[in-house]
């Protein structure tokens, strides 16, 4: 990686990297690996002589005190190295392949450059993903034996991210309708569902609980609530039962989560990059929480991100402008899935979603074009001036007359109007731009968004909730 590319990529990862090293220093490497490696084995002897010779069930209350968290989390980092070298040699090999087989586009954003009519492979995003899915299984080997009350859900983020890789893949070869964009990734959210053991409670904002109950008794609108969920009368109001409505808003998390960094998209190093920022912002949760000690769930999820953001920095290396690789739509539902399986059996999925904020506008500005009240074209990321060098937005046709609500200022009468997504709407803001400053102009933006995010959760929570 070039010395610029190593210092953006360093800014959203340093706070994590500043817990990870707080954490390690103390340590020798060589002698937690062996730790943890012997650890492993003789737990696993373990596990199967309580299972297999004795017959009855091994204590499963084994925590992070029995196995320390700083060699767990060692290894890890060791296999996220591991990861991030194999996706890099694995790429341009893979490339070459897909080119063979014709999975390959065009740059739209090289328009009018000698560029233009270069080949550049898509669906890469193969590569990361199964490289991830061998980095998780042999972190699973450390995990699963000082968790086994884990193990259930382990095999269910596999299955669902397994699931998400193959339909992702798919997509990019047989290009699905949109419709079975959005059941399919249902489907997959459904063993993450099945396995969730946590609890489908909420803690209700303190300024809202006296709508609830007053002097000791439901109000009208909490006994209107009563017939669809549970307000806790013992706790005051303070924490509703959401029951099945629950399950239903973390199956919807996977489905937005998967399809949200798909439509965030069109320019070299966006998709890849925004994942990184995301994954290094619940990284550093997750260490933040281990420091506080809050248990295997972080844990968990820590580990799931370490061998994600070293596959990810794999792919970003090739895919950063100029891309000399696609990542497709099978990255973008991998990625997608693999915060919605740490969000949900992480036990975090509403601080999850404050990292989701740029996500999260950039789908609720989309609206008009998604559910077609406004023309919406195939491609909507920005076009690329050939006499300026410059990115702009992207438009879509229409009369005078009509859609004058999107038309700004003096072009109350404009038969152009651009596209409605936040990529193009940074470009109408701060004007036309270069795709790199455009990507890194956008990357900041979610670091940005991360940073508030964290700041929401552990700072402006405490005067909504009780601590």
């Amino acid at each position: 990686m070039k010395v610029k590319q190593i210092l953006l990529t360093s800014i959203p990862l340093l706070p994590a990297s500043i817990l990870l090293t707080q954490t390690l220093i103390p340590q020798n490497p060589c002698e937690t690996l062996y730790q943890w490696i012997s650890s492993c084995i003789t737990q696993r002897f373990k596990l199967g002589q309580g299972y297999n010779y004795e017959g009855q069930e091994m204590n499963d209350d084994t925590n992070s005190s029995t196995q320390e968290i700083s060699n767990q989390l060692l290894a890890y980092l060791v296999i996220s190295v591991i990861g991030y070298t194999a996706t890099d040699r694995l790429i341009p090999v893979i490339k070459n392949y897909t080119l063979r087989k014709g999975i390959s586009g065009k740059d739209l954003g090289k328009r009018g450059t000698k560029l233009e009519e270069k080949s550049i492979p898509e669906a890469l995003g193969i590569v990361p993903g199964a490289i991830f899915l061998i980095c998780l299984t042999l972190a699973l080997v450390g995990f699963a034996t000082s968790h086994p009350k884990k193990l259930l859900d382990l095999n269910s983020a596999l299955l669902s991210v397994c699931f998400m890789l193959f339909l992702g893949f798919t997509d990019d070869v047989l290009d699905w309708p949109w419709r079975y964009k959005l059941i399919l990734p249902t489907v997959a959210s459904l063993p993450l569902l099945c396995c969730y053991n946590g609890s489908t409670s909420i803690v209700v904002p303190i300024q809202v609980r006296p709508l609830l109950m007053q002097h000791d008794a439901l109000t009208t609108l909490g006994k209107i609530l009563c017939f669809f969920i549970v307000v806790d009368e013992n706790a005051n109001g303070s924490i509703v039962n959401l029951g099945l409505w629950y399950f239903l808003y973390m199956g919807m998390l996977a489905v937005f989560c998967t399809n949200a960094i798909n439509i965030y998209a069109g320019i070299n190093g966006l998709e890849v990059g925004q994942s990184f920022v995301i994954a290094s912002a619940v990284l550093f949760h997750n260490l933040l929480e281990l420091h506080s000690d809050s248990g295997e769930n972080h844990l968990f999820s820590a580990m799931i991100m370490t061998s994600f953001i070293g596959c990810s920095l794999g792919l970003l290396k090739h895919n950063w402008y100029p891309a000399q690789v696609f990542v497709g739509d099978t990255y973008c539902y991998f990625a997608g899935m693999v915060f919605g399986v740490v969000g949900i059996l992480g036990h975090f999925s509403k601080t999850l979603l404050l990292f989701f904020i740029p996500q999260v506008l950039n789908f609720l500005y989309s609206i008009p074009q998604l559910f077609k009240i406004v023309p919406c074209p195939r491609h909507r990321l920005p076009k690329f001036n050939a006499e300026t060098g410059l990115m702009q937005p992207s438009t879509f046709e229409c009369k005078a007359h009509e859609y004058k609500w999107l038309k700004w200022g003096k072009n109350k009468n404009a038969t152009q109007v651009a596209n409605m997504t936040v990529v193009n709407l940074t470009l109408q803001i701060l004007g036309p731009m270069s795709e790199e400053r455009l990507c890194v102009v956008l990357l900041a933006f979610q670091v940005l968004s991360c940073a508030f995010g964290l700041l929401v959760r552990y700072y402006i929570a405490q005067f909504f909730f009780d601590k």
